[in-house]
Parts: C-alpha cells; structure tokens; sequence
C-alpha cells in the first residue's frame, strides 16, 4: 500500500487528461462524497446539495447530488447526510517543536482538526542543531501524513554572541543552502530581530535578500506601530504579531498579510480578539488576513486546534464563510499555493473534511483518503502514524553539562538593589522591578518579605563549560520546590526557578539524565516531567501519550503555584522582548540590549 504522505498525490501535470475524463462523465471517479452543503472559499457561500468527485487523490468537479449515481450507476460514495464539507485548514505559521513532538506524531491531532496543510518555523531546533536539526524536521516532515512547508529559520541565534549562546548558527550562506536544496522551503521565517531589520543591520539584510533574490516571501515578527513602515520597505510580507487593531490597521495598509493568532485564552498567544478589530470596527478587508496557531503544546493541539481558531474568528464577527476561508484559502493564497489547496475547485487535492453547523470537524480526508472518521481516526492513518521517522543520534544529545553547578547566586553582604524580573498575565512582556532589600540570614526570609524566587538559565550545548546566570523572579507565585525546562526560547538553555539549591540540583539531574524536558519539583522528588530527548525539544512518542504527560504536568504546575503557564516561563529567555530577560550571560535589558547586574 502507498504510504500516507503528501507525495502519494502526483502532480497536477501528470493528471490533467485523467481529471478532465472524469469530470466529463467520460470515467468514473474513484469516490464521491454527496449529500452535502459544499463551503466555497472562493464566492464565500455554503452551496446546497451538491457532491464532489475525487479521482487520483485531487477533486476532479462538484456537482450536484447524485449527478455521480446518474451517469456511472455504481460508484463509491460517502455520504455526508447534510454536512458541510469544505476544504481542509492551512496553518501559515506554525512552530512544531511546540507540541513537543515529531512532525509524524503531529498529523494525528492535526488532521482530527480538520488541519492538512501547514507552514512550520523550525528555528527551536535550527537554535540547537544549527542545520543539521532544520534538515532533520524536513526529513521527518516527508514521511509525516500531513502537507508540512517549511518558512526557513530567519533569526538564529534570536541575538547575538555577546547576548546568549546557541547550539546554532544560521548564517546568511545557510538559509541560501536549505532554500537550493529543499523544494519544501517555500519562505524565510519570522525575521524576529525587528529592530536590527529597520536599523539596516547588514546580516539582517544579508538574510532577508537571501529568499527575495530566489522569489521567496518573508514572515515576520514585529511589535511596535513605529517599525511597521522601515519592516515592510525591508521585505516582509505577513506578520503573526499583530497584538492590537491599529498595529494591524498599519500593517494591512503597509501590504503586509496579517495572521490573526487565535490560542488558548490562558496563555500569552491569544491576540485575535483585538487584531481583528481591524475587519470589525474599522471596516478593513478580510482579503489579506489569515488565521494561524503559532504555538500549540501536545494537550492545548486537541482542543484549541486551527477550526478553533476560526470558530473564535466567528465569534468576534466574521461569517462562517469568510473565517473558513481565512482558515484555508488565504493561508495557500499567501504561499502562492491556491491552484492546489485551499478550496474545493477542480484539479486541487482532495483535502476535505465534513463538519457539523458548528464548524466542527468530523471527518477528514487527506489526498482522497479518509484519515478521520466521526471524530476518531480511521486504520489508515494508525498504520501511517506507526511508521515515525527517526531521528540521527546526535538529535539525542544536546543537553552538554558539567559534572557539578552552582544554581543559586550568594546571597548579597549588605543592603542593595535587585534588578528583578516580574512575571505578569499573559507571560509575553516581562516588567523590570528594581527591589531594595536589606540584609537578611536566609533567602526564605527574603523572598516571603518581596515575593521573589531564584530564576537561573544554564547554557547546555557544551559551548561555554557550562555558563550560568543568576536572577530573582517577582510575582511568580513559585510557593515550593523548583520548575525546569529544557525549552528556553530562543537559543534553548536550561531555565529553572526554585525556592531552594538542592531542588533546583534535583531538577536540572532529571533534564540531563533524559537529555531534555520540563519538569516540577518538590521535596526532592520528580513531581511530574515531559521527556524530551530530541534537542530537548521532542518527544520520540505519540501525541496522546505525550498530551497525557503534558495534562500532568500542568497539574503539578499550578499546585507549585506558577502564576504563568509553563509555555510563558519557557518565554523568559527570550532576549528580544521588552523589558527584562535572563540568558546564560546573565540579564539583558530590551530592547538596550544591554547586560545588567543582579545586584547592585
């Protein structure tokens, strides 16, 4: 049997003559799913009565019902018994590595969305692997039951040398190299070092002409209606960043696509419900936007998936037609790939799914075949789903310590000041709190007094004999023990808070005997922890094994008293968001891009 991956659809050069038979009545086609309403994302209307033929793994016409049964008499038939069926959802901007899982594991929760296109931003793992990890993705991409392109990791490390040490360096020579080799690289990532883009940094732009010089488009990263005119001179076409109405305003004006992030209302990316104020209040066209995901763990993958990104868009004002639209036509028409995804015309893949009135998914096929049925998935897409590619043996070592580390800073001889780093809902923004505090015996009655714990970021790809740096967290609520992760963005060090060394120590042993994860702590005991031994990103499992270690360790997350979502905390690192940040070189004032000292 042909394996289950985007290839197994040939080419719409090779079928042409095929489909035309077909849709002239002249051959029958291989199935036809009839008895539905058919969502046009082109004229945006819900077409009653109709069915579509599919022949090859690509729809050959829609027709009306029972059209198929007149004119071959028996044929193979689905029937979707009053259904909507519409194209399958184009994720623009997704990151992988968020669900903790392999692009192979990936499809089943995608495809149980309704989800079978998207565009993926490796840079997690392009910041340990360099480009080994981005090619590594883009083999495992292959053999994945899902259409994965890859938007080329723009921005690696996210600053500079003197500012944190990554695992990878991707230069402007190495992105012109995944561009030549890989047909899959279709963009170049989100460029996130904005600032340095509208300064006219000479990398940046090295970078940015590195896919304009091939034709390819240019993702973006942007906060600040100040940069949006010198971002969109420099090349960059969409943004995923769009926090509020205006900002998205200037940017539609300013020609750069906008992807509305819809995500789980308890964590930092759900910024849809102000962006598309644009649309809704303002009176812009829905034509250049999108919805995307960006980040999705292994739990919140199942629940909060693309159809509920565009059942959000509905909420905030849009019709079901428009939203679905955003959620599949206009992601491929921002690609260039709307002659074969993103509607339900001739010759494009039969990528479908059959949903209830409530734009919820209840089965999908993919390239013809049926991979979700009533909600669960078919023997097909299980068989495909235990053919996983796996990763080369250097994947499974990334985590380079030393023998022993201090993980605390010692305590400070007499009064001074703290340069804290106070957490705040949702967890993008990180506010630097200066905190004047007196000499004290213990740390414990130091943090009761100001509600600090320690944060420590360990530099784990064995490029700096482990560097450490010590910083206070504020407002963090951590009440015991310690949390870690493996997963702090972007160049993907080790980061720990705690309320003691000896349950940090225990923490940081369980990270490097698993060569990556996330993990609570408490009493010296392993609360709840996701393994996670590719670059210490991944997890070598399925996703509803993973999303079960994930529910648990959310569980053991809010009973130590994490004010923030573990997702936020991993976020503390990443040096190119305002105001404060702590990499392995200690803390970095944004957008200074300066050092600063703990204590002084």
């Amino acid at each position: 049997m042909t394996r289950l991956t985007r290839f197994a659809v040939a080419p719409l050069h090779t079928m042409t003559r095929r489909l035309a038979d077909v849709a002239s009545g002249r051959l029958s086609p291989d199935l036809v799913v009839t008895g539905a309403r058919v969502l046009s994302t082109y004229s945006e209307r819900i077409l009653k009565g109709r069915e579509v033929w599919i022949t090859g793994g690509r729809i050959a016409a829609v027709k009306g019902a029972g059209a198929a049964r007149k004119i071959f008499g028996d044929v193979a038939l689905y029937d979707a018994a009053g259904g909507i069926v519409a194209p399958g959802l184009v994720d623009p901007h997704i990151h992988i590595e968020s669900s903790m899982v392999t692009a192979c594991a990936y499809a089943e929760a995608a495809l149980l969305n309704g989800t079978t296109t998207i565009f993926c931003d490796s840079h997690e793992i392009g910041n340990v692997m360099d480009v080994a990890g981005v090619e590594a993705m883009l083999e495992d991409a292959r053999e994945a039951p899902l259409s994965i392109f890859l938007t080329v990791p723009s921005t690696v490390p996210a600053t500079s040398a003197a500012l944190e040490t990554a695992g990878g360096d991707l230069t402007p020579d190495k992105i012109a190299g995944l561009f030549d080799r890989w047909p899959e690289a279709v963009a170049l990532g989100e460029k996130m070092d904005f600032v340095p883009v509208t300064m006219g940094d000479e990398r940046s732009h090295a970078i940015l002409a590195a896919a304009l010089k091939r034709g390819h488009p240019v993702s973006g990263h942007v906060y600040g209606r100040e940069f949006v005119a010198a971002y969109a001179a420099s090349g960059v076409t969409d943004t995923h960043e769009a926090i509020d109405r205006d900002i998205a305003d200037d940017l539609l004006d300013a020609g750069v696509w906008v992807f509305l992030r819809g995500g789980p209302p308890t964590t930092p990316w759900h910024s849809l419900p102000q962006a598309i104020r644009t649309i809704t209040e303002l009176g812009a066209s829905h034509k250049r936007t999108a919805v995307c995901t960006d980040d999705r763990d292994a739990d919140d993958l199942f629940l909060f998936g693309l159809d509920w990104v565009v059942r959000e868009a509905v909420k905030a004002g849009l019709s079901p037609e428009q939203a679905w639209s955003m959620g599949s036509l206009h992601g491929a028409t921002r690609f260039g790939m709307e002659n074969d995804i993103g509607g339900l015309g001739g010759g494009r893949r039969a990528d479908l799914v059959l949903m209830d009135d409530n734009l919820k998914p209840q089965c999908t096929w993919y390239g013809g075949e049926l991979v979700v049925e009533h909600g669960k998935i078919t023997p097909r897409l299980d068989a495909a789903l235990s053919q996983r590619y796996q990763y080369p043996k250097a994947a499974y070592n990334t985590v380079k310590l030393p023998a022993e580390l201090k993980l605390t800073p010692a305590m400070p001889a007499k009064a001074c000041t703290v340069n804290a780093i106070r957490t705040a809902l949702p967890g993008i923004t990180l506010i630097h709190e200066k905190i004047t505090i007196e000499p004290a015996r213990d740390w414990p009655t130091l943090f009761e007094r100001h509600g600090l714990c320690f944060v420590t970021v360990v530099e784990r790809h064995g490029k700096s004999n482990g560097n450490v740096a010590y910083g206070l967290l504020s407002n963090f609520g951590l009440s015991r023990g310690a949390v870690a992760s493996s997963v702090g963005h972007d160049s993907h060090n080790i980061v720990i808070a705690g309320t003691n060394e000896a349950d940090m120590q225990v923490a940081l042993a369980a990270i490097k005997e698993r060569q990556g994860g996330v993990c609570v702590v408490a009493a010296g005991k392993v609360r709840a922890l996701v393994p996670l031994p590719i670059a210490g990103l991944l997890s070598n499992k399925r996703i509803t094994e993973v999303a079960e270690e994930v529910r648990q360790l959310k569980k053991e997350w809010a009973e130590a008293g994490c004010t923030i979502p573990y997702m936020g905390f991993n976020l503390i690192p990443l040096s190119v968001i305002p105001e404060i940040r702590i990499t392995d070189k200690g803390l970095v004032l944004v957008p200074q891009m300066e050092l600063a000292p703990l204590f002084e």
